[in-house]
C-alpha cells in the first residue's frame, strides 16, 4: 500500500475510534465502556469500517470473536483470545444491560454461555448511531435517550419470558434461565421428584447462567456437607428425608452423564454427608441415552424424561438406593 493510503487509513480508523468513543461518553458509559476496547466493540457491532460514514452502520448478529476479527481485519488491531473475557465484561455486558445491544435475538432460548451467543445492535439505537455527523443527530439523539429506559423495561420482560418456570413440591416457584440443561432440570424437579423422592427436600439446583440460583447451604451443613465455591456440583441435589437419601442428579445436558470419573468426583464431594448417596443421570429421551450408554457407571440410576414413570438401574444388587460405599461413614 502506498505511503499516502496507509496515512489516510490510519487517519480515517482513529477518527472513527475517537467518534465511537465520543458517542459512548455522550451515552452516559463509564470510563470502563468508552476506552479503545469499548469503542472498537461498537464499531464492530455496528459493521462500520474506517472508510464508511456513519449512515452506513448496520446491524449484524455478531459473537464475541467475530466482534475481534472484525477488529483485527478493519483496524489492524489484533487482540489476543484472552481478550474476549475483557470485551465481553467490560463492553459487551454493560452494552447490554443498557438496552443498547439485544443478546441472541435470534434464538432467545439460548444459553447465555452457549459459544453461538450472538448480539444485534437495538433498532432505535442504530438508528441514532446512523445520525451521527449529521442534522439530524441531536434529535435522534434525545429520541433515544427518552426512550431508553422503556427499551430496557421491554428487553427485561422479553428475557423474563424466555426463561423456564419451575414449581418445586414444596410449592414454591423460581426461574431458570432458558436454554442448556435447563429444561430438562425442569423435568427433573416436576416430574421425577414427586414419582420417586417420597418426601423431598431440594437443597440445590444449577442453573445455566448461574450455578447458585438455588442453594441451601445450611441445610447441607446439617447434613455434614461443606461445598466449596469452586466445586462442580451435580445439576440437582434433593434429600428424600423418610428414607435418608441423598440423590445427586445429572442433567445429561450438561456435564454429561455420571461415568465411573464422575460417580467418584460426587462421592468425594459428598462424603462427610450423614445419608446415603444415589447418583442419578437424567435424559430428555431413549435417543440420547443410547449415545452415551457405555459412559455409565455401575451403581448409578438412570431415568429418562419421555418415559417418566420408569428408571433404568445399572446393577441388579439394589434398586435405587445408596451402595456400601455410599453410606454415611461412622465417625471414628
Amino acid at each position: 500500500m502506498p505511503r499516502e493510503n496507509h496515512d489516510a487509513l490510519t487517519r480515517a480508523r482513529d477518527r472513527k475510534l475517537g467518534e465511537a468513543i465520543q458517542i459512548l461518553q455522550e451515552l452516559g458509559f463509564g470510563s470502563r465502556q468508552t476506552n479503545e476496547v469499548g469503542g472498537y466493540t461498537l464499531l464492530a457491532l455496528i459493521n462500520l469500517k474506517p472508510v464508511h460514514a456513519w449512515a452506513d452502520a448496520s446491524d449484524p448478529l455478531r459473537g464475541i470473536t467475530p466482534i475481534i476479527d472484525f477488529v483485527s481485519r478493519e483496524y489492524g488491531v489484533r487482540y489476543a483470545p484472552n481478550t474476549r473475557e475483557t470485551i465481553r465484561d467490560e463492553a459487551v455486558k454493560h452494552f447490554v444491560e443498557s438496552g443498547m445491544l439485544i443478546r441472541n435475538p435470534d434464538d432467545p432460548k439460548r444459553p447465555t454461555n452457549s459459544g453461538k451467543t450472538v448480539y444485534q445492535v437495538e433498532p432505535l439505537a442504530l438508528s441514532m448511531f446512523r445520525s451521527f455527523g449529521s442534522a439530524q443527530w441531536k434529535a435522534k439523539f434525545d429520541i433515544y435517550m427518552a426512550s431508553r429506559e422503556e427499551i430496557r423495561r421491554e428487553l427485561k420482560r422479553a428475557r423474563l419470558l424466555a426463561r423456564v418456570p419451575v414449581k418445586l413440591q414444596t410449592g414454591e416457584n423460581l426461574t431458570l434461565s432458558p436454554g442448556g440443561q435447563n429444561p430438562l432440570v425442569k423435568n427433573v424437579l416436576e416430574e421425577f421428584c414427586p414419582r420417586f423422592i417420597r418426601s423431598g427436600i431440594v437443597v440445590y439446583i444449577g442453573d445455566t447462567e448461574n450455578k447458585l440460583i438455588y442453594l441451601n447451604s445450611e441445610y447441607l451443613k446439617k447434613m455434614g456437607v461443606e461445598i466449596p465455591s469452586s466445586a462442580k456440583m451435580p445439576d440437582v441435589v434433593v434429600h428424600d428425608t423418610q428414607r435418608n437419601w441423598l440423590l445427586l442428579i445429572e442433567a445429561v445436558t450438561s456435564a454429561g452423564p455420571v461415568d465411573s470419573k464422575r460417580r467418584k468426583e460426587l462421592k468425594d464431594l459428598f462424603k462427610g454427608a450423614n445419608a446415603g448417596l444415589v447418583f442419578v443421570t437424567a435424559f430428555p429421551d431413549r435417543e440420547i441415552m443410547r449415545s452415551f450408554l457405555n459412559q455409565i457407571s455401575w451403581e448409578t440410576e438412570v431415568w429418562v424424561a419421555d418415559d417418566a414413570d420408569h428408571l433404568i438401574h445399572f446393577d441388579g444388587e439394589r434398586f435405587l438406593g445408596p451402595y456400601p460405599d455410599a453410606q454415611p461413614q461412622p465417625h471414628p
